[in-house]
């Protein structure tokens, strides 16, 4: 009709980029509620490869330090690559700057002798240990500082799953390859984030920083890049990364990539990902091949046949060892850092990583991802529908040398008590690859049996001494808070 004004449609494209405006607006939300962690934008962020980029990128770093350096590290080893970083650490010590370096207990345990560091210490390196055993605490040992970060005067910060030491760089002489990492470098605003992570831990092991040191979202950097970062720090009995981790899976319409060294996934988070496969999304994980502590393997191995009947792709990397954690969904957002899909990381530990939501660095990721799985191979369910996993002589032969950074004891109880308890309580079949840890397991639980049997004592008396010890424990730490709730006059 003549003089009628018709309202015009919305263009299709239009409405699709509505939609994933929204999308994202949820996201953004759900994510920084999630995780504790704002959104920070104007950031500059490399991707960092192997030791080969990282171990270089940190002493530069380290040795343009003017005026405070903070390193937070599971393995500092006392090997050739450990001294490279002492020597560096002792140097701007030396030269009047503020170095703290903290490590943690069980990581050392084997790895890192007493004189390496009262070397630090002697230099001027103010070091702290994360959580020794202590009398008190029977059951602390459980928690343990699983973070690789370091920052630098406020104006660089790395998050990375690399420890120090030599099987990072590899063995030339003996042909073996370095361990396959990935490590981010952060300059910008997010900056702030890192070093107020390492504050907290610091105050948690003894006096706190400086009040002056502490930074705030005042004191950040001038922007330094388009990226917009999160830096995702967590503590003993949070769930940050937990639940960061399912709410990839939720929001992904495309792909979830993931890379583990030390696979033990949850019921509910499993659940995440088969439902994402289910829906078409495509979902791949990338595991190694050979590890630290073979056992691992073979726990990680008996939860394959969900995840690839659900359509999940999984497959194990083929050189020395994979020690990478990282993610890449959508071809948005990408995580890297120090937290492994086990429940050891998710609640056990301190851990940090970089949640980079950026189109240019997913792609970077992406890139990267597909480049390892041509150096893997896929695991497949066979006509029977049982795994299929690669055992070639090659991988057989491969050493993978030194240990690595996971809390393995935990990751191991948490995989042996899931098949265990399916098998007593009769909650699925049982696989193949599980069969071999039932035999073991019992194995070794017939003999304590008649061994209780016959001599009831040597099951008493260790019991009567871990009560005691619990007993003990509790009546000091409620005598300590009852003393300073008494100093506050409460």
């Amino acid at each position: 009709m003549l003089g009628t004004k018709t309202k015009k449609a919305a263009r299709p494209d239009q409405g699709q980029t509505e939609i994933a405006q929204r999308v994202r607006t949820l996201a953004d939300q759900a994510f920084s509620r999630a995780a504790g962690a704002p959104l920070i934008e104007g950031n500059r962020v490399r991707r960092l490869r192997n030791a080969a980029e990282n171990y270089p990128a940190w002493l530069e770093a380290i040795r343009g330090a003017r005026r405070h350096v903070h390193f937070e590290n599971y393995i500092i080893q006392d090997d050739a690559a450990g001294k490279m970083f002492a020597e560096a650490l002792l140097e701007k010590a030396q030269d009047g700057v503020a170095v703290r370096v903290i490590y943690d207990w069980l990581g050392a345990v084997g790895k890192t002798s007493g004189g390496f560091w009262s070397r630090l210490r002697a230099g001027g390196v103010d070091v702290r240990c994360y959580n020794p055993p202590r009398f008190d605490s029977p059951l602390g040992w459980l928690s343990r500082d699983h973070r690789k970060t370091l920052a630098v005067d406020g104006e660089v910060g790395f998050v990375a799953g690399l420890c120090v030491g030599q099987q990072w760089l590899g063995f030339p002489e003996k042909k073996i390859d370095p361990w396959r990492d990935t490590g981010v470098e952060v300059r910008g605003p997010a900056v702030v984030d890192i070093e107020r992570a390492f504050a907290t831990v610091w105050s948690m092991l003894g006096e706190a920083l400086p009040a002056d040191e502490i930074l705030d979202a005042s004191a950040a950097a001038a922007s330094q890049g388009p990226t917009s970062v999160r830096i995702v720090a967590t503590e003993p009995s949070t769930s940050r990364a937990f639940r960061l981790d399912q709410l990839f899976a939720s929001f992904a319409r495309q792909r979830v990539w993931l890379t583990d060294a030390y696979y033990a996934g949850t019921a509910t988070y499993v659940q995440g990902l088969t439902t994402a496969a289910r829906q078409g999304v495509d979902v791949r994980i990338l595991l190694p091949g050979v590890t630290d502590l073979p056992m691992v393997r073979s726990l990680s191995r008996s939860g394959y046949k969900p995840l690839l009947e659900c359509g999940v792709r999984i497959f194990e990397w083929n050189g020395p060892m994979l020690h990478a954690k990282s993610a890449v969904v959508d071809s948005r957002w990408s995580r890297v850092g120090s937290t492994n899909l086990n429940l050891a990381s998710w609640l056990g530990n301190c851990e940090m990583d970089a949640v980079i939501e950026d189109a240019d660095f997913a792609r970077q990721m992406e890139e990267m991802y597909l480049q390892d799985l041509a150096n893997a191979t896929e695991v497949v369910l066979n006509q029977k529908r049982k795994v299929r996993a690669p055992k070639s002589k090659e991988q057989k032969e491969k050493i993978a040398r030194g240990r690595g950074s996971a809390s393995r004891a935990a990751v191991g109880a948490a995989r042996i008590g899931h098949a265990v308890g399916a098998a007593i309580a009769d909650r699925r079949t049982i696989e193949p690859l599980e069969s071999r840890l039932m035999v073991i397991t019992g194995l070794i639980l017939l003999p304590l049996a008649v061994l209780f049997a016959i001599f009831p004592a040597a099951l008493a008396y260790p019991l009567v001494a871990i009560l005691t010890w619990i007993a003990l424990a509790l009546l000091i730490r409620g005598w300590k808070a009852r003393r300073k709730r008494l100093e506050r006059g409460e």
